[in-house]
């Protein structure tokens, strides 16, 4: 194997096909990134049995071949190589590096060991690949990272024809994303279970090109993998095999009061005023028409705060306890200028929306336009003490 690429090509391709080589593999070839050279391509591929990543680049080879590599140590050496093109020879038992003056020899391990890659499944549709990211950002916040609880962890994607829907729980927080697609067969339709990591990861990898290629197989080959391609980019990940929590059945229909909060002001001061929170203790938050006013500490031991920060509130005086860290995350998942907050009771689920500027009707009936459809984000309260 002999080819010249640009040095920048091969440690995006490189870094980006590291990110998922496992830290502890369980066989030491599953360390390892695979070079292969054919026709004036490079694949760099990188598989774990969980988890596939496969970049494509091209390059000037005069030689094909494949080799395989330690994966970390060759991510540390392309990205720190001078800006000059890089050489890169595979002779008998190990790789051979030049760029500019400087020069690398890595031993290889025996590509013979390694597994070969998953196939990808068949296609099962397109979505825009920045709504994609948003929209995985928005809900992988809300998995839990407990590997004893399987379900917890993953990210629930619903297929209904031209609408997909992704959620997650860690018990304390559920968020909820819709958004539009194109499938490749009109009346699609699908539920699987996505590890959040993997899928938050490779939705904001997948960016090169305009859209992303979701692949789901509908029997035979492929079964158990969601596939998921962008330019020259592709990567696959095992579901998870565990029933997912019925959602739908715990987000509220109905409340009994809201609230329309300025995000940037309202985020500042509960970062503020979250300072002097002890961890475990919650964030106080008393809605009175016109404010809020959030509290923190209180005791002897420890610090105390206090901030109003001005908001629009409809019904009943409410006071309410949040985890401070549980209630930020989901004011930075918004991303509106403004956001809704649902309430029942104080002992009930809150529910955070977005909101969009108000349009000539919902300002003749007082009500902010809520964000049809696309995210929302409950949070359990904390019982406050007294």
């Amino acid at each position: 194997m002999k080819f010249r690429v640009a040095r920048e090509v091969l440690a995006e391709a490189v870094a980006w096909t590291a990110r998922s080589l496992p830290p502890r593999p369980s066989v030491p070839v599953l360390a390892g990134i695979l070079l292969e050279v054919e026709g004036g391509q490079l694949a760099v591929s990188g598989f774990d049995y969980e988890v596939s990543a496969r970049a494509e680049v091209d390059v000037q080879s005069t030689e094909a071949g494949r080799a395989l590599v330690p994966g970390r140590l060759l991510a540390e050496i392309t990205r720190a190589l001078p800006p000059h093109p890089v050489d890169v020879v595979a002779e008998g038992a190990r790789l051979a590096i030049t760029c500019g003056n400087a020069k690398f020899s890595l031993p290889t391990l025996p590509v013979e060991d390694y597994p070969s890659l998953p196939s990808m499944p068949s296609t099962a549709g397109v979505v825009d690949s920045d709504a994609f990211a948003e929209a995985v950002g928005q809900v992988a916040v809300a998995a839990g990272r407990d590997d004893t609880l399987p379900m917890l962890t993953g990210v629930r994607l619903e297929i209904e024809d031209d609408l997909v829907t992704l959620a997650a729980t860690d018990r304390y927080r559920l968020a909820v994303r819709e958004f539009a697609w194109r499938p490749e067969t009109p009346g699609l339709s699908a539920a699987v279970l996505v590890p959040a990591r993997t899928l938050a990861d490779a939705a904001k990898t997948l960016t090169s090109g305009p859209e992303v290629v979701l692949s789901l197989a509908s029997g035979g080959s492929g079964e158990g993998i969601l596939g998921m391609s962008g330019k020259d980019r592709r990567t696959t990940t095992r579901l998870l095999d565990a029933e997912f929590v019925k959602y739908r059945a715990i987000m509220p229909s109905e409340s009994s009061s809201f609230a329309t909060l300025p995000v940037g002001l309202f985020t500042d001061a509960a970062k503020r005023v979250a300072l002097v929170a002890e961890r475990g203790t919650p964030l106080r938050c008393e809605f009175t028409p016109g404010q809020v006013t959030l509290r923190a500490g209180g005791t002897d031991d420890e610090g105390q705060a206090e901030e109003r920060c001005d908001v629009e509130f409809d019904g009943e005086p409410l006071t309410i306890g949040f985890n401070p860290t549980f209630l930020l995350d989901g004011l930075a998942a918004v991303h509106t200028d403004r956001a809704r907050m649902d309430f029942t009771t104080a002992l009930k689920p809150a529910v955070l929306s977005g909101v969009d500027e108000p349009s000539a009707d919902d300002a003749d009936n007082g009500r902010p336009a809520e964000r049809a459809g696309s995210y929302r984000y409950l949070i359990m309260p904390v019982r406050l003490p007294g």
